[in-house]
This record gives C-alpha cells, structure tokens and sequence, in this order.
C-alpha cells in the first residue's frame, strides 16, 4: 500500500571527512531543493521525501531512490530536480540520463563498499583508534567556539553583502589575516560562502546572526559566549564544589542574559499557557520575570488578567522596557526586589518561577516554594518550568549536562528531579503535584493549594 503517489528516499549518510559519500557530494542540497520544487509545483503533499543511511553506492551520489517503482538515480545535481520532479513526479517519465539500472554493476558497487568500509573499520580497531562519533564529541568545543568568536565580533553583520578578508577585518576591528582564517572555517561550516576571494552570508546567516535582521538572534547568543568562558572552569569547579568565577555585572552581560532568556521564553511560553489551563486567573506573580515573556503570553490570553513581576534591581528597567513593547504596561507591573528575601504579596491565583529553580540550592528552592504556597489563594497554583531529570538522574540529556552549567554558573544551582521537586513542594504546604511533559527539554511541576 502507497500512502503517497512517489516516496523519495535521498541518501544522507555522514561519512568521516575525505571519505566518499552522498553528504559530501551534496545531498543536504538536493534534499531541500526537492521539497522546494515539489511545493512550487504543487506536488508536496502527494510526493514524500525522506532521508536515509547509506545504500552502497557512496562513489556514486548523491543517490536517491524513488519508489513504487524503485528506480534509482545517481549522481543527482541541484540544477536536475526541478527536471526529476517534472518528468518524473509530475508525468511519470524517469529523468534516463541519471537512472541507474544496470543492477549487477549496482551490487557489485555496493558490496565493494560494504567490504572496503568494513576493512576499513577493523584496521582501525586493531589499531586501538577512538570512534569518530567519540572523537567528535571530545573536539566539539571548536565550531562551537568559531561560531562564537564571529558573533563576538559581529562578523557575520561585517560581511554583509561580501566583503574580502580585509575588508571584513577592518570593519570588525580585527587582524585581517586571522579574520580570513575564521571566514574560512565558517565557510567550511556552511555559515559563509566564498566565491574569488568574497565571502558573502548564507540565507540562515543572514536571517540569525546579521544586524537588521527581524530574527537576529546574537544578542541572546552573546550569552552562550559568556557561559563557555566559564565552562572552561568546569575543572576547577569540579574541585571546589561550586563555580570559582565571578559573573558579569556590566550592563551588557545582563542584557546579553535576559534577551537569550527572552527568546528562550517565547518559544516555550504558548506551550505553558495552554497546559496551564489558565482560565479564571486573574491575579498573576511572576517570579524572576526577565524579559516578561511567560507574563505576556498569560495577560495575553487572559484580558481580565494582571501580572507582577519581581526581580533584581538591574534587570528591572529592561523588563519594563519589554512590556513597553508589547503595549502592556497597563495590565503588568514589574518591581524590584529578591524572591529569596522579599515580600512576595497575597492573594495570588497563579505563581510563576520559569527556568529560575535551577540557579538554586535546595534549601532556597523549598524556602522560596514556602514563600509561594503563602502568597496563593486557595485552590491557587504554584508552576514550575525546569529542565527536570529522572529520579536517577541520568536524562534527559539536556538537563544532566546543565547541572554542569549550573556548577560552572552559580554558587549551588543544579537541575533538580521530579521526585525532588514532588517532595519539596508538598513539604511547603501544596496540597497537589503533577509533573507536565511539554515539546522540547523543559516540563513543568504544577502544585496546588
């Protein structure tokens, strides 16, 4: 049975740099200029494309198969799909230049492969080297870190339109011959192009990392550059139980902060509103509120609703300048004050603590959990949203690695589990827990009074 009138399978398979393969011949590319194609002629919702691993013919690619008929074409170029998927997934004749159906040469190739590949890995057994997907988590810090140092830079807003390596450095205020070495390695990690000498952004540059850009996400990412510097600590900290560096206190570390807890929030904040339930809130306290972006989701969807924000002094006037953009100082207010020491208020019917519990130790969780259970209303509900980890501790992923980032980061932070989170809030006073799965690496604990 054929849910589809074609289904396209277009190998993917990574394979080691230097070796053969349908990714290195450019498969990504023919992937998503097929899906392209097929929406402009209006064919994607009777073709499915699908990747898969490899099919043997590595020497070949890229390679796709398409079935039900099963035919086979290699060495596709992106200037052939649009003639595949006329031809072929429109009218129903095979694009012949590119078939291959000569099938014992097929096999032969294939099985050739399998052999030289399988030798291949027993010989690097043998001689005791590591795994490549080993290898290439232990030096994953170096793209990480290029794409970094170009955001520190503004690199990619340097570049603009194109630009030499000279020009591009001068516009950075960097060493030209050092900031061609960079472009280079961006280029390799398909965030620049360069044609004669000019490198120029890629269509997810431009949109990510370019000044002007509606979606220029680098001063939330500006964060990430200032955590890897203390996640090189990570030894240290090990050793002394607690992170053994100070944290930023200039105006630009807090901003670079809160808008990466900003776009954070956006993304998350429609999932929590609605697995909330939040109809008959009307009197909202947001705890740690940063950029207002779970407060503004709430009012939002609720026009009866108003909201407090607490937190810090120094984060305060940038929270109040997210509310002014969203056209909503009426309807929230935002104070300065600690949640560990503060007065919280009364009377509440939600109390909100989003990616905020993990920057704590046990003892202020549960003091600032007993804060809340007396700031609600009866029948009031405390929400937390966390990276929150299995009883043992071990996953999600995610989550057992940001642990570390809050060894490096804070003074006793860590991510915490649900049984703990469980134990912690009926100890405050709730009367009812439940923990609430959401799309991506956070959940929610939602505890009633």
């Amino acid at each position: 049975m054929e849910a589809f009138r074609h289904h396209v399978f277009v190998c993917s398979q990574q394979k080691p740099e230097g070796v053969t393969s349908c990714a290195a011949a450019g498969s990504a590319r023919i992937f998503d200029t097929l899906n392209l194609e097929l929406r402009k002629q209006g064919l994607d919702d009777d073709v499915q494309v699908t990747t898969c691993g490899c099919m043997g013919l590595c020497d070949h690619g890229p390679v796709m198969i398409v079935y039900p008929e099963g035919t086979w074409y290699r060495g596709v170029k992106t200037e052939d799909v649009a003639e595949i998927v006329e031809s072929h997934l429109h009218s129903g004749r095979p694009v012949a230049r590119l078939v291959w159906n000569d099938a014992p040469a097929m096999k032969a190739a294939a099985l050739e492969h399998r052999d030289h590949v399988r030798a291949m890995m027993q010989a690097r057994d043998r001689a005791g080297i590591m795994p490549d997907p080993l290898n290439d988590m232990i030096r994953g810090y170096m793209p990480s870190r290029a794409i970094l140092t170009a955001l520190e830079l503004d690199l990619f807003t340097a570049v603009g339109n194109g630009g030499s390596p000279e020009v591009v450095a001068a516009k950075a205020n960097a060493n030209p011959r050092a900031t061609e070495m960079l472009l280079n390695s961006l280029v390799s990690l398909k965030l620049l192009e360069k044609k004669d000498g000019v490198f120029s952004n890629t269509p997810l540059s431009s949109r990510y990392f370019v000044e002007g850009s509606k979606d220029n996400a680098r001063g939330g990412l500006l964060h990430t550059a200032h955590i890897w510097h203390r996640w090189s600590t990570l030894t240290d900290c090990v050793r002394a139980g607690t992170s053994v560096s100070q944290r930023g206190s200039d105006s630009s570390w807090t901003e670079a902060f809160i808008a990466a807890m900003d776009r954070n929030a956006k993304e998350r904040a429609r999932h929590v509103v609605k697995a909330v339930a939040a109809n008959g809130i009307r009197r909202i306290l947001d705890l740690g509120g940063g950029s207002a972006a779970y407060s503004i989701a709430f009012v939002s969807e609720l026009p009866g609703a108003h909201a407090d924000i607490l937190d810090l002094p120094d984060v305060v006037p940038l929270t109040r300048s997210y509310i002014g953009k969203a056209g909503l100082s009426g309807r929230i207010t935002a104070r300065a004050g600690s949640m560990l020491t503060d007065p919280f208020g009364e009377n509440y019917d939600l109390v909100l603590l989003n990616a905020i519990c993990h920057m704590f130790s046990e003892e202020q969780n549960r003091a600032i959990f007993q804060r809340a259970c007396a700031a609600l209303a009866p029948g009031g509900r405390l929400v937390v949203q966390d990276f929150i980890l299995e009883a043992d501790k071990t996953a999600p992923q995610f989550a057992a690695l940001f642990s570390l980032n809050m060894l490096v980061g804070t003074q006793a932070g860590s991510s915490y589990s649900e049984p703990e989170y469980e134990q912690w809030m009926k100890a405050a006073g709730f009367a009812k827990v439940e923990r609430v799965r959401l799309p991506g690496p956070s959940g929610l604990m939602i505890a009633t009074r």
